[in-house]
């Protein structure tokens, strides 16, 4: 082609044919990769879970002396005998109170297996499972096959358990998604302090359940009328909080950022093997070691909003 043409001129459009045909190359490989990367993630569930707005403003929080020996009386008719009592397991509840909080948003629902295994897959972090020493260790009442059922394998959830809360997580395990999501999402993800936790599971009224003042076991996740293991999320619509929040009481007690002692975080919530249900209360709380992973103990998220 330079036959008619000066050789300079002639090597600058060699020059510039061979430039345009790799931004050509280039634009096409991105495109090729857009569509890629579209039909990796077809059909897949975004890393962004679904929140609820807590509002800014006053909240009603803790118990009198009223509500705590209710929840006294509930656990004795339902167990036959005055362990919570004589223990005094609701005596450290703080006195009924009205706090601020600025507004914030909280995941509806828990962490479901699903939700953790994405985390799982992107950052090979250890799954869900505890060693029969380490379980023993705790010193708890249920036996370690019960573990079974809910620990993970080859890095997969249980079968049949993908929208099931995880479970067998510790608190430090809830931070490390937090970090995971806030890096996928674009913002702030982290475990919620105990006041952000209880004013989403309970409005702001101060009742003493997310439903209302009465105990009525049809409305979670508790042994009272569940199958003494946990059931996919959002299964008791009846028993959502005033803002939406779902699974707010039974199913999974929720680790939270507020710390009981040196090395333990406060918990909230009851959980499935719970009875009665006074612990299922949102003012109800006890704190748990933050290495420990519970087959009783999972976790929900807040996103911090901009003020």
């Amino acid at each position: 082609m330079c036959q008619n043409i000066a050789q300079s001129r002639c090597r600058f459009f060699d020059q510039y044919d061979v430039l345009m045909g790799k931004i050509a190359a280039s634009i096409l490989a991105l495109l090729l990769l857009g569509l890629a990367v579209q039909v990796a993630h077809a059909g897949s569930p975004s890393p962004a879970p679904a929140t609820l707005r807590i509002p800014a403003g006053p909240v009603i929080v803790g118990s009198d002396r009223g509500e705590r020996e209710m929840a006294y009386a509930l656990d004795e008719a339902a167990y036959g005998h005055s362990v919570t009592r004589d223990q005094r397991w609701y005596e450290n509840e703080p006195e009924r109170k009205r706090l601020n909080t600025p507004s914030y948003r909280i995941m509806r629902d828990p962490v479901t297996n699903a939700d953790y295994a994405r985390f799982i897959q992107a950052t090979g972090h250890a799954v869900p499972d505890v060693d029969p020493a380490t379980w023993e260790s705790y010193g708890l009442i249920h036996p370690y096959a019960r573990t079974r059922r809910h620990a993970w394998a080859d890095g997969a959830p249980p079968a049949g358990r993908d929208a099931h809360p995880v479970v067998l997580v510790s608190r430090h395990d809830a931070d490390a998604y937090a970090t995971w999501l806030s890096a996928v999402t674009g913002a702030v993800w982290r475990v919620p302090t105990e006041l952000e936790w209880e004013k989403a599971a309970r409005g702001i009224d101060g009742v003493a359940f997310p439903w209302g003042e009465t105990f009525d076991p049809a409305k979670l996740n508790s042994h009272d009328q569940g199958p003494f293991d946990t059931r996919p999320v959002g299964a008791y619509v009846s028993g959502q909080s005033p803002f939406g929040m779902r699974d707010p009481a039974g199913q999974v007690f929720e680790w939270t950022a507020t710390p009981s002692a040196d090395g333990r975080s406060i918990v909230k919530g009851g959980s499935w093997d719970d009875s009665g249900c006074g612990v299922c209360r949102p003012a109800a709380r006890h704190g748990r070691p933050d290495d420990l992973k519970h087959i009783l103990v999972g976790f929900r998220l807040v996103q911090e909003q901009a003020q």
